[in-house]
């Protein structure tokens, strides 16, 4: 079940100000990552799903790596990778390791909101692969979505691969179904109302 996409930009607040251009709504900022170097806002996406923008935060200090996402390799924003909420995390990752796809051992990790509620979850670490999953589990915090989020409406969300097949074995190991199309690259596409595409 998709759970959010991840929007990735060098440049945050320029792109929050262009999706605000688009969509007619602006997003609303999410919280501080402490540590990552990073911050983001958030569209919901209907449902329990929402489109996540993440960015450099200029307030923090350099982190120690690189920030997730590859958002230091970016010269512009770019829709990176998608993420799952299984019904069960720990047992995902372990249907997906029998299918020969490692996730990752999933991670604790936590933000505070503008209003000071701290946002608990755990995850496995983001793939580079944008066709490849990230997973969540929110435990018993608030959904973000479920937090009055301006929306938009997502009308599709499509993948592209040079070996569609492959691309979908691996989503199999995930249970997850996504549209696959033949293209030069691995990405992905998401098309929201109002003629805005992301990808």
């Amino acid at each position: 079940m998709l759970d959010h996409l991840a929007y990735a930009t060098p440049t945050l607040d320029d792109t929050v100000a262009a999706l605000e251009k688009a969509l007619g709504v602006r997003a609303a900022e999410g919280g501080r990552h402490p540590g990552l170097g990073t911050r983001n806002y958030l569209y919901g996406l209907g449902g329990r799903r929402y489109l996540e923008i993440i960015g450099p935060d200029p307030e923090q200090p350099e982190p120690d790596g690189p920030r997730w996402f590859m958002i230091d390799e970016l010269s512009g924003p770019r829709l990176v990778n998608w993420c799952m909420r299984p019904a069960d995390l720990d047992a995902t990752v372990a249907e997906a390791r029998r299918h020969g796809v490692d996730p990752g051992e999933p991670r604790a990790m936590s933000r505070r909101t503008t209003d000071g509620d701290l946002l608990e979850w755990r995850l496995t670490m983001p793939s580079r692969d944008p066709l490849v999953p990230f997973l969540i589990d929110w435990g018993t915090t608030v959904h973000p979505a479920d937090r009055g989020l301006p929306e938009v409406s997502l009308l599709s969300l499509t993948g592209r691969h040079p070996d569609p097949g492959h691309a979908r074995t691996r989503l199999r190991a995930f249970g997850a179904e996504l549209e696959v199309e033949r293209g030069d690259t691995p990405g992905l596409v998401a098309r929201l109302a109002g003629g805005v595409v992301l990808s």
